[in-house]
């Protein structure tokens, strides 16, 4: 750039190459457009450099403007001559220098550049700049032969978050994608929308600072706000590493692992909202996360010389389900259909389906010699099968598949595809349907309780390997209206690109407690 003034200045005279100077001023000085490392000298020093003399036509030296080609030195003093005469005929009241710095006087002030229209590169030792787009200024220079040998670069394409009150993005606060994913699917939960829009937690906390289920309110709050900017979850975020020691820090975290945290916390902290507890079981809690979480989980172990059946019921707040290609490997149970579409309530023929994964998940397994226990009946220890099935069905139901597979000193990540529904049904799984079975026969497929069906409301997906990996979702705002969100990026999106997404966690929403 400095030979290119002073090459000006040596052709031109004095006058054109301050014209030339003073249109390149925004260049020279804008300290705050570019690294350190890439930032120009003075204009006093790059002519300096330069003898005032005409550089030789092989220099390399080149000014490029509007994204158009390079000029040689003669070009330039070419245009520079040009653009003193269009200064001079635009003066009638005056002439000379001084009516040329009158009519170049607002090129003073120029306005900065962009920083995203720069471009510096170096090619041979000569420094050039480039810009995406031409000033004002300095396109009125440019003749009208030259316009159209003008190509301005294309820029690129930013994704444009979507806005709709409810759908807000949250900033990563460092490898903190774990968090931001679930609680948007948390904050799409009807119930749990209700119970914080509606301020009912009554914190007896001697500091309330402390209590997650207050910041929990007012992160519902914000998202429901109707701000068009990301929500910067830096309180939620600092509550849990206080509550949930091994959570703290900015390493990579399970999505799964958080969820459990969180809602655990959230238990804790909420016990005394509800006030009532279950007579008969005072162990038993009926804060807003149990009412909406907890199911429960019946486990049935059959002595295999008596018969006798040992009934045991535990809560859960989620179901995790073992994949094909782990160490507890199954083939899918279903027959192939002879099309290859996914609809709302079937998977993909010839792949694994969440289905699948709930039928291996309730079959009876035999626990083998190596894991004999003591039956009541018998009182010796006797081979059994064991069976799990779902005694009660929650609010809410979470599917963890288990894609993080853990056996000795080997880690890995299993990636196989797992087709899930649009609307699930349950009732194959309850341990009343497995009695009535055994009982009456099965039951014909079309008498299916309306209580035990479910409708996807949220899905979360993780991408990368175990090492590094990165997780969004997918979260459903209105009946069949899906939407992408990768932090602070929200996106609209296709039943395709739900439905043929890696899912990790699936959240369920009964219909008959459902709200649009």
């Amino acid at each position: 750039m400095g030979g290119v003034l002073g090459a000006l200045t040596a052709h031109c005279g004095h006058d054109a190459g301050q014209i030339i100077h003073r249109s390149l001023s925004p260049f020279i000085y804008s300290r705050s457009s570019f690294p350190d490392a890439l930032l120009l000298r003075s204009s006093s020093d790059l002519m300096a450099q330069v003898p005032e003399t005409s550089l030789p036509s092989g220099s390399g030296a080149r000014w490029i403007s509007g994204g158009g080609g390079g000029a040689s030195p003669e070009e330039a003093v070419e245009k520079a001559g040009k653009m003193e005469e269009a200064a001079a005929g635009a003066t009638k009241a005056s002439s000379g220098r001084e009516a040329e710095e009158m009519k170049l006087e607002p090129l003073q002030e120029p306005k900065p550049v962009p920083e995203e229209n720069l471009t510096w590169t170096s090619s041979g030792g000569d420094e050039k700049f480039m810009t995406s787009g031409t000033e004002d200024k300095q396109s009125t220079c440019e003749t009208k032969e030259q316009e159209p040998k003008l190509v301005k670069p294309k820029k690129k394409r930013r994704k444009k978050s979507v806005y709709t009150v409810g759908l807000r993005g949250l900033i990563n606060l460092g490898n903190t994608c774990f968090m931001n994913c679930i609680v948007q699917a948390l904050t799409h939960i009807p119930l749990l929308k209700d119970f914080f829009l509606s301020d009912k937690h009554k914190c007896i906390m001697t500091s309330p600072s402390l209590c997650l289920v207050c910041e929990m309110s007012s992160l519902f709050h914000a998202m429901y706000s109707g701000s068009r900017t990301p929500h910067i979850p830096y309180k939620l975020l600092h509550l849990i590493w206080i509550h949930a020691e091994h959570l703290a820090g900015y390493r990579q975290q399970d999505a799964h692992e958080f969820l459990i945290a969180i809602l655990d916390v959230l238990h804790r902290h909420s016990k005394d909202d509800s006030g009532v507890q279950e007579a008969n079981n005072p162990n038993c809690c009926n804060c807003i996360i149990d009412q909406i979480f907890t199911g429960g989980l019946q486990s049935d172990v059959t002595c295999q010389a008596c018969h006798s059946v040992s009934t045991t019921i535990d809560p859960c707040w989620d179901i995790s389900l073992d994949l094909p290609g782990s160490c507890a490997t199954f083939d899918s149970q279903n027959p192939e259909r002879a099309d290859g579409t996914v609809s709302r309530d079937d998977h993909i023929p010839g792949i694994p389906s969440l289905t699948d994964c709930l039928q291996w998940f309730t079959r009876p397994e035999h626990l083998g010699s190596s894991a004999k226990i003591k039956c009541n009946s018998c009182q010796s220890y006797q081979e059994s099968t064991k069976q799990l099935t779902m005694k009660k069905l929650p609010i809410v139901a979470c599917f963890h598949l288990k894609r993080f597979e853990h056996v000795g000193k080997q880690r890995r990540k299993i990636n196989t595809f797992i087709s899930f529904p649009l609307e699930l049904d349950m009732t194959p799984f309850l341990a009343s349907t497995k009695e009535s079975r055994m009982k009456e026969g099965q039951p014909p497929a079309d008498c299916v309780p309306n209580e035990n069906k479910y409708s996807l409301f949220a899905v979360i997906n993780h991408h990368g390997t175990l090492e590094s990996g990165h997780y969004t979702s997918f979260i459903r705002q209105q009946k069949d209206q899906w939407f992408s969100c990768d932090d602070a990026i929200i996106t609209k999106a296709t039943i395709e690109d739900l439905l043929y997404s890696e899912g990790y966690l699936l959240f369920y929403h009964k219909q008959g407690l459902e709200k649009d």
